[in-house]
Formats: C-alpha cells, structure tokens, sequence
C-alpha cells in the first residue's frame, strides 16, 4: 500500500510543481532538501518524513495535510475535515487569531457531534452559542 501511496505522491508533487512553474531544483532549494532526494519521491522511490513533506507543501504553497494524505501518513476519511482545515487556514479575509478561533469553533464542534453521534442528540444548542463568541 505504501508503495502505491508515493508513486501517487509523487504525480502529484510533479504536477504541483509544474503548476507553480519551479524547476526540481527550485524546488528543493526552497524545501530545503537535497535534489536527488525530492527526485526520487516525485518518481516514487522514496517516502519522504512529514517534516520533509511539510516543508515542501511550505515551498508550494499548498496544505501540508493533502501531502500526508496522498503518502498514507493521514487516514483518508480525515481528507474532509483537513481541507475545511486548510480553506479556513488560506482565507486571506480574515486574520490569524479569527482563524485560529474559528477551527476551536470547529472541533467542538466535531467533537460534540462525534459524541452526540451514538445518542442522536443535536448540535443546535452549541451552534448559538459558539457563534455569538465572533
């Protein structure tokens, strides 16, 4: 399965790059890793660390937390709540203590409806709550 995970990281680390229009070696300056090594994970070869794939998806501009994903570091089903993650996090409206409040808003309330989930009980009482706070 890994195996799978980093050729399909790899594609895609490609055709990022190509989209952000940086030669391989751009790339790595910018990521801070050596050529060969960020050759070998867009050709499969290697699965980089999540440190490595942070500073990469830093170099790109893009979520660090999509990378995780497509090299099987972060669970598929989490795909969802990082890319809520990420839109709130790439908002250029608002500014970084109002993000950082809306994504506490936002795991209570993932976390209240997780537990709630098994009993039935809604979410509308927090929902009130929470937003009068902004």
């Amino acid at each position: 399965m890994a195996s799978l995970n980093v050729g399909n990281l790899g594609e895609y680390l490609r055709e990022q790059r190509r989209t952000a229009q940086l030669s391989l070696r751009q790339l790595a300056e910018a990521a801070g890793v050596s050529n060969p090594y960020l050759s070998q994970i867009e050709r499969g070869l290697r699965k980089p660390s999540a440190e490595v794939l942070q500073q990469v998806a830093k170099a790109l501009r893009i979520s660090a937390e999509t990378l995780y994903v497509r090299a099987g570091i972060l669970d598929e089903r989490d795909r969802e709540e990082l890319e809520t993650r990420a839109v709130i996090l790439a908002d250029p409206s608002i500014n970084e203590r109002q993000k950082q409040v809306l994504l506490q808003i936002y795991d209570s309330f993932r976390k209240e409806n997780g537990s709630d989930a098994d009993s039935g009980g809604s979410g509308a009482g927090a929902a009130g709550t929470g937003s009068s706070e902004l």
